[in-house]
């Protein structure tokens, strides 16, 4: 028998001390995301044993909502607006020059392992539209070239 990893070790201390909580699903899927970065695909069935759920119960809760995630991060990960003042100002067209320039879609990451590449609906920077976040870093009125800059920055680990 083989050793439990530690990812499967922080899983299940993770849904032992939430499990008693009122809906606590969503509340143990949080907690595995803020600590690992992702829900790994085989906590699956441990979350599911834990509160007597099905396996596809867990999972469909995990694919409903898109800001869980089933594989590890990038490096960075690059959220980019699309609630209606991005649209407005041209995050549609921005959205097409980040995903030829980093060479992946929503919800994927570069092969590299370096960025992630997430929509989100809201950075609460709307008059500066578009906008987009990069670790903790929001920025605004986003450009193919500025977003460019930025990403060659970090990549070069400015």
């Amino acid at each position: 028998m083989t050793e439990p990893s530690t990812t499967q070790l922080t899983v299940q201390k993770i849904a032992t001390a939430l499990k008693d909580k009122p809906g606590a699903l969503l509340p143990i899927l949080h907690g595995i995301q803020d600590t690992l970065g992702y829900i790994p695909p085989e906590s699956v069935a441990d979350i599911a044993s834990t509160l007597n759920l099905s396996r596809a119960e867990v999972h469909g809760v995990i694919s409903f909502y898109h800001y869980f995630r089933d594989t590890a991060p990038g490096k960075h990960t690059v959220q980019l607006c699309l609630a209606e003042s991005c649209q407005a100002m041209g995050s549609k067209k921005l959205a097409a020059h980040v995903k030829s320039t980093l060479g992946i879609d929503f919800h994927e990451t570069t092969a590299d392992g370096k960025f992630s590449l997430e929509p989100v609906y809201c950075l609460g920077n709307c008059a500066c539209s578009p906008a987009m976040q990069v670790g903790k870093d929001i920025y605004g009125r986003v450009s193919p070239q500025s977003f460019d800059d930025v990403i060659s920055a970090i990549g070069a680990g400015v």
